[in-house]
């Protein structure tokens, strides 16, 4: 089955310095039916206005990813670290035990556009730990990229992916017209997609009677559970002027 929620059915809050949509209950927004995707609890789209942030706050048993779309994001926490996220950056923070951290536009001109998922972690009473890496758009052109694996796979080549205590991957990848990407979900897996710009041709290969073809666009998310494979294409070529699809797809147990 593939859920889609476009854009437009997101929560959507607003205040003088931040606009963000909430995938999922979150906060003071409470939907019972929509708590999680698996392990997935929080997925959140933020657009921070110059000079605003997220001042010290306290995390605890949570993996919380941070993917930078547009503009710089400063991070600091109690344990000393202090970086900023850039565009095609991710950064892996395991809360465990507890930390506390701040989150901050890094420009007083310009805004940072990002997304934030939480994951729950396999592995409780972790000791508070983060790593960040980067990835050019070379990287994942025409192809899906891990950026993101278990940390159970730490000893394997994953190419800088940064690790994460649950049995998932994210991947990212920018797809333009006349290219796609497969990818096999195993017995019991999930698959959690997000477009961030341009048009993305989802293939449902066990719709009923004869494949299917969905269409997402910038904003929208996909919810898939039971399909054995994922076909994944770019813009198609009668849609004038589509940019490529530009995305995160997650790998969920």
């Amino acid at each position: 089955m593939i859920q889609v929620i476009r854009s437009a059915e997101r929560h959507h809050i607003e205040n003088d310095w931040l606009s963000t949509y909430w995938h999922f209950s979150f906060d003071h927004y409470y939907d019972p039916a929509n708590v999680s995707f698996g392990p997935l609890r929080v997925f959140n789209d933020d657009v921070i206005r110059a000079g605003g942030g997220f001042p010290q706050h306290g995390h605890s048993e949570m993996e919380i990813v941070t993917y930078v779309i547009e503009g710089r994001l400063e991070h600091r926490d109690d344990l000393g670290n202090v970086g900023v996220i850039a565009p095609g950056e991710i950064q892996r923070m395991s809360a465990g035990t507890g930390v506390r951290h701040s989150e901050y536009n890094a420009s007083k001109e310009s805004p940072v556009h990002l997304v934030q998922l939480w994951i729950l972690p396999a592995v409780s009473s972790l000791k508070p730990s983060w790593e960040q890496q980067r990835f050019s758009m070379a990287d994942r052109t025409g192809k899906l990229l891990p950026i993101a694996v278990p940390a159970i796979r730490a000893k394997e080549k994953t190419n800088g992916a940064v690790r994460i205590h649950q049995d998932a991957t994210i991947y990212t990848a920018l797809l333009p017209a006349g290219h796609s990407a497969t990818h096999a979900l195993a017995a019991g897996r999930r698959a959690y997609l997000f477009l961030i710009a341009g048009e993305l041709q989802v293939h449902d290969l066990a719709a009923p009677r004869r494949e299917e073809i969905l269409t997402l666009r910038a904003g929208d998310q996909a919810r898939i559970t039971g399909e054995p494979s994922l076909k994944l294409s770019g813009p198609a070529k009668s849609s004038t002027g589509s940019a490529a699809a530009d995305f995160l797809l997650l790998d969920l147990p």
